[in-house]
């Protein structure tokens, strides 16, 4: 006769576990306290954020977001994310797959490089290229020789932010693509696909939204990068200052309107960021539960 499992937790005196073990109103506790601690630290500096940017009007607004300083700004942060970004996606693109496919001498030492940005303060990595780029350091007499600037210049703005997001897109992808084997790669190669068709046609439509994701967190960094920027650009008003800076600038003049207004900008791309995070989580997951 076979024992149910009611009978035999009444022989061995066990009580059957529940399916949830804390009571309804502690749950109903966390979920409190986690929802008022998003409305404090979330919600509330964001709202803060935009109030202060229309707290005198939607025509001081645009005309603070219309001065030639601002737009200054934002078109230089907007080219150094443009060049920054792609190299990265280049950059990202090869270590993962150099790093995930193949086994070779000194591979753990190319994965510990990447985190390096990590682990290094921006405002430190700024001070490293103005010891090598400065008119002091390293190379800086030979390029004021060759009238090169890079430091206090565009140059110097592009590899600091170059440097602070290039992790992004690599950390993204070598996890995922060590996740997804060589299997199909090496059928690839065996039915007589080459590097490029096989990396184009198998390899790539399996990493587009795990590299979709690393390009999001890349530019968002890339455009509110703050502290390797500062020490590089000079703060040279209307030519060095990114959109940060420029909000830093306007808050230290006391000009609240016009630095909440421009900091909205940054507000704004962060929302989209978050979005454009979810559908690419929510895309990459639907695949995998199709797959």
């Amino acid at each position: 006769m076979k024992r149910t499992a009611f009978s035999t937790v009444r022989q061995t005196g066990l009580r059957p576990h529940r399916t949830t073990t804390e009571p309804v109103l502690v749950r109903f506790m966390l979920a409190g306290v986690a929802l008022l601690f998003i409305g404090l630290f979330l919600v509330a500096p964001v709202a803060a954020v935009f109030a202060q940017a229309f707290a005198e009007g939607l025509s001081v607004y645009w005309a603070s977001l219309g001065e030639a300083d601002t737009l200054a700004s934002i078109r230089l942060t907007l080219l150094a994310a443009a060049i920054a970004v792609p190299l990265n996606v280049v950059f990202g693109v090869a270590a993962s797959w150099t790093i995930a496919k193949f086994e070779f001498v000194g591979k753990s030492f190319l994965t510990t490089l990447i985190d390096l940005p990590f682990a290094v303060s921006p405002v430190i990595s700024g001070m490293i290229y103005v010891l090598f780029f400065g008119l002091h350091g390293y190379l800086g007499p030979w390029l004021a020789a060759h009238n090169i600037e890079i430091i206090f210049a565009v140059p110097g703005i592009v590899l600091a932010t170059i440097f602070v997001t290039f992790p992004f897109v690599a950390r993204e992808l070598i996890p995922l693509m060590q996740a997804q084997g060589t299997e199909e790669e090496e059928a690839a190669l065996s039915l007589g696909a080459g590097g490029w068709q096989t990396f184009l046609r198998v390899t790539l439509p399996n990493i587009k939204w795990g590299l979709l994701y690393g390009v999001i967190l890349c530019n968002a960094r890339a455009m509110g990068e703050f502290g390797a920027v500062s020490v590089i650009s000079g703060h040279i008003r209307g030519l060095t200052n990114t959109v940060p800076l420029h909000v830093e600038i306007l808050y230290n003049e006391y000009n609240f309107v016009g630095a909440f207004a421009v900091a909205s900008l940054l507000t704004v791309v962060a929302l989209i960021t978050l979005v454009l995070r979810s559908v690419a989580e929510w895309k990459f997951k639907q695949e995998l539960c199709e797959g």
